[in-house]
């Protein structure tokens, strides 16, 4: 199974900054160190182009974020302060959610240990989010003919809110967003499926919510692909979370969107989405929980490659 990691470019921060970039390494290094993940092929990914952010970004905004010429309101609402390095991370971060996604149609499912930046609007960026990775990666696809129907499955504890807008009125992509009604972004977008969850739901009500809704997005959306973010802040930890879940929770979780999609055979790319928990290493835990449902809830059958590619129908 391809996984595909930008980590080792790193992200200048002042100190004390409440954006864990911290997490992709220490998540990267124990999947290095552990027999347990010998089936993943770690991968750097290639930069999206200019062109490819430009599928969903106004040239004006990629230019500025590309130059260093956003203005202070613009770095304000994206939260991150303006680097070199940041530019060339949110381009990988954008081809990391790509590549995995085409390394999906083939193999079945793959995986980006970064990337669903849901925040990320046409003309700005919001909430940690430069380029909206997810919403370039199904725009490029669908121009090169290898997936005409797209879901995107957003299990992030903050509402996809600029993959809503971008896609609105768009029916070959299919929305669902289930989330935490009173957190950030405060205006919710309005996408195919939103749910939004009360402060402090726990693992029952959660499950019992995703099982029902999952088959019908499914049967909904009648995808050639899916995109799911797989948040770790709806933790029971997590500082920006609100809503109470456990690490058991969030892995039955996984497991029924997995599950789900291989039973019916599609092909399914993951990226992880926020996680702010107070020990960092609980973060870390959620995504590679993620990582090991992916691992073992895939049979892997050749048959499913060939089905979705260019001509497969």
């Amino acid at each position: 199974m391809k996984a595909f990691s930008a980590d080792r470019l790193t992200l200048p921060l002042p100190a004390g900054h409440r954006f864990p970039a911290e997490k992709y390494v220490r998540l990267r290094e124990r999947i290095e160190s552990s027999p347990e993940f010998a089936g993943v092929e770690l991968c750097f990914p290639e930069a999206a182009s200019e062109a490819q952010l430009r599928l969903v970004h106004s040239p004006e905004y990629v230019a500025a974020v590309l130059a260093g010429t956003l203005t202070e309101r613009q770095v304000r609402r994206i939260g991150l302060p303006w680097s070199p390095e940041l530019a060339e991370r949110s381009r990988r971060s954008v081809g990391g959610t790509l590549a995995a996604c085409q390394a999906a149609l083939i193999d079945g499912r793959a995986i980006h240990l970064g990337g669903g930046t849901h925040h990320a609007f046409p003309a700005y960026g919001a909430g940690y989010c430069v380029f909206n990775d997810v919403a370039v990666a199904v725009r490029h696809l669908r121009q090169q003919g290898l997936a005409a129907r797209a879901l995107i499955l957003d299990l992030d504890v903050h509402q996809g809110d600029g993959t809503a807008a971008i896609f609105a009125g768009d029916p070959s992509v299919y929305t669902c967003s289930l989330h935490g009604e009173g957190n950030f972004p405060f205006h919710k977008q309005i996408g195919d499926l939103d749910f939004a969850f009360p402060n402090g739901t726990q693992d029952a009500l959660y499950l019992e919510t995703l099982g029902r809704l999952l088959p019908q997005v499914l049967e909904a959306s009648r995808p050639d692909l899916v995109v799911y973010l797989a948040g770790a802040d709806p933790f029971e930890g997590d500082t920006l979370g609100r809503l109470s879940l456990t690490k058991d929770g969030l892995r039955q979780r996984d497991r029924l969107v997995l599950e789900g999609c291989r039973t019916r055979r599609l092909p399914i790319a993951i990226a992880l989405g926020g996680g702010y928990a107070r020990d960092i290493e609980d973060t870390v835990d959620v995504h590679l929980n993620t990582l090991r449902q992916a691992l073992a809830s895939w049979d892997g059958t050749p048959e499913l490659a060939g089905s979705h590619l260019p001509g497969g129908h």
